[in-house]
């Protein structure tokens, strides 16, 4: 079975056909830029486009960077324009694309869902975290397997700053921080994440995972199993995808 996942974040607007078996991208995915600024016009004509791309016409899973409520309400925007609060999205990408059933979600709970289903969190009780490491930090909180929706935990006091202000993967591009500098600043929100929620296993998501080699091995003082997402930053459109396809 196939579904159409599609994951928007702060950088890109990335989608591709889901083999809900396998848990992967079908074909290889198709990536736009996300507009500047980020408004639900501009990242819904972005959306049609990366649809279009496929001349998809079945049910469309979409992630969203921040809180969504009902699988339909915006209620936070940290890293696209603030005209998203309060708007209908689940209507807004209906619309824009003619019609087609479409499934809403945060962009880090469904990569979550992903990963405990096909991933590095397969199998794990307990209580297991995914962090999305990018414009932002997104979280997913699962206990025994249940997902703990809209955590945001990004969004966490570090240092007198907001966490993703100070540990996403942008700020590392854009101090131009070496790993070394970077891990030491990723070390100490997990620390502070472990203090909180004490979990048995952190996973290390978002386009950075893909080069998790050089940062992790670094990591230190983190009671807990830190290891990085299997699924790498197709996670999100996976997840968005088996969303999809429990709604249709």
């Amino acid at each position: 079975m196939q579904i159409f996942g599609v994951d928007i974040g702060g950088s890109g607007i990335k989608g591709a056909p889901v083999d809900l078996e396998r848990g992967d991208l079908a074909q290889e995915r198709c990536k736009v830029l996300t507009p500047h600024p980020a408004t639900p016009d501009g990242v819904a004509d972005g959306v049609r486009q990366v649809v279009d791309h496929f001349g998809w016409t079945g049910p469309v899973g979409l992630t969203f960077p921040g809180v969504v409520t009902g699988g339909a309400t915006v209620r936070t925007a940290a890293n696209v324009d603030k005209s998203w609060i309060d708007t209908d999205a689940r209507a807004l990408f209906g619309e824009r694309l003619g019609g087609l059933p479409v499934t809403v979600v945060n962009d880090a709970d469904a990569a979550g869902v992903a990963e405990m289903h096909f991933g590095a969190g397969r199998d794990r009780g307990g209580t297991v975290i995914l962090l999305t490491f990018g414009t932002g930090i997104g979280s997913a909180v699962f206990i025994d397997g249940a997902l703990v929706p809209n955590t945001e935990l990004g969004h966490l006091e570090l240092d007198g700053h907001e966490a993703e202000k100070r540990a996403s993967s942008k700020v590392k591009d854009d101090r131009d921080l070496s790993w070394e500098q970077w891990a030491r600043r990723v070390q100490k929100y997990l620390a502070h994440v472990e203090m909180l929620f004490s979990p048995e296993l952190f996973i290390i998501g978002g386009g950075v995972s893909r080069k998790s080699h050089k940062f992790l091995p670094l990591i230190e003082g983190v009671r807990a199993e830190v290891v990085p997402a299997q699924l790498q930053n197709n996670a999100g459109i996976v997840g968005a995808a088996m969303r999809a396809a429990q709604g249709a």
